[in-house]
This record gives structure tokens, sequence and C-alpha cells, in this order.
């Protein structure tokens, strides 16, 4: 199976935090969207590994994705070694995703800096040769995306460009309460953390609407990307 995104984030939530309103954009648009975790995020405080999947598989159906996977690599613990780099580059080389999306390489968790590195260094070998991968016992073809983007987390950036979410917003707040173990629950008797406030989904939902106001839009999701990008002028116009 080919898809035309694959979205790579650390921890089950990330991608929908980050970037939700995107998938659920891309997807509704007839993409096909992938999602790989790369861990079960056992290290949480709040919920156990059995729920946050079984949460991360019903904002999966929310966004419409193709598909989500887990490479069950340590939460707390994402080594930038050979194995998990070869993990990636057989994910990318498996699925040949046009477009790749990972977390910004600067942010508050190591796990999502680590997991930037990997996936940057995957991007680059899955091109080579003679970086070789196996899948089911078959040596894989190099095969390499077109791009690489980078979602925003914690830490803010200046984004190389906005995607206007307005429609989809909804859509994106939805994924997220999917995960009621993780975020805000008056009910939960369960240790408070720096995402389980009301002030962080009032943070998620206005960092949204700043992104959206800089393009004249409701809401917005911030974006980065090492190279330069094309734009379309014409077609800018004719959508006019």
């Amino acid at each position: 199976m080919k898809l035309d995104v694959l979205i790579f984030a650390a921890h089950p939530d990330d991608a929908e935090l980050s970037m939700g309103g995107t998938i659920a954009k891309l997807s509704n648009k007839g993409l096909k969207v992938g999602i790989i975790d790369f861990t079960e995020g056992e290290m949480g405080t709040r919920g156990t590994p059995a729920k946050r999947q079984a949460e991360a598989f019903k904002a999966a159906i929310i966004l419409k994705v193709t598909f989500r996977e887990n490479l069950h690599i340590p939460d707390g613990n994402i080594l930038i070694d050979k194995e998990n780099v070869d993990k990636v580059i057989t994910q990318i080389r498996k699925y040949k995703p046009k477009i790749i999306f990972a977390p910004y390489f600067n942010d508050r968790h190591p796990d999502h800096i680590d997991t930037n590195k990997i996936v940057k260094k995957a991007m680059f070998k899955t091109g080579l040769a003679k970086a070789v991968t196996l899948l089911e016992g078959k040596e894989q073809k190099p095969y390499r995306p077109d791009k690489l983007f980078y979602y925003m987390q914690t830490y803010t950036f200046e984004p190389k460009f906005i995607v206007d979410i307005t429609k989809f917003f909804n859509d994106k707040m939805r994924s997220v309460k999917a995960y009621k173990s993780q975020f805000h629950n008056p009910k939960s008797n369960e240790p408070e953390t720096f995402i389980s406030s009301a002030k962080f989904m009032d943070y998620i939902s206005s960092r949204a609407k700043f992104y959206g106001f800089q393009i004249g839009k409701e809401y917005g999701e911030p974006f980065y990307c090492e190279e330069n990008i094309e734009l379309d002028l014409v077609g800018l116009i004719k959508n006019k």
C-alpha cells in the first residue's frame, strides 16, 4: 500500500495535538494518510499503555486515517541508533509516502527531539542503495519521499507555511479529546500533569486561532521546512 502522507510521532496524541486538523483535511480530500507512533507512551503519569492505544485508534477513526501503527520503542528512551533508524527506513520504503511529517527539532520533551533526529537520518538514508533493510525477508528498494515537514509541539517557531484547518478544527479537538486518560477530566482522580489542565486545552485552541489569524482564517496549524517551497502563484490567483 502506498501512502500520500506519513506522520511520525514520539507518542500517541502528539500527531493530533500538533496537526490533527491538517490530517483530517488531507484525509477528507481523499488522500491516504498514515500515522506511526514511536512509543506506547507507557511513561505517561496518567492512564495505561492499553488504554492509550485504544484512545489512539479512536482518534485515528475520527481523523479518517488509512492506518496507524506503533514501533514499540521504549518511551523516554528513544535511542538514536541504527536499529531505530532502520525501523523508520523500513516503514518509509514499505509505504512510499510523498510527504513525511515529524516533530520540530527543538522542543520541551527530549523524546520529540530524538524522534526528529531519527526521522531526519532515515529520510536521508532511505534513498541510499547501500542502506539495506529487509521486509518479510526480502531486501527493500531505495525510496526517498519528496519533502520532510516539521510540526509544532510545545516550543514555537517561525513557520514556513500555515494550513487553514477552519473546517476541520472540530475534528482535531474531537481527536484530542479521545485521549480521555491524558487530558482535562474533572472526574479524574489521577495526578495533575502539564497537559491535563484545562489551561492546556485552552492553549491548543488559542494557538490554532493565532495561526489562523496570520493567514486570514479562523484556525490554522503551523509547519516548518528546512528547504524552500515552491508557490503555485497562478493556481493561487485562479483559485480566488
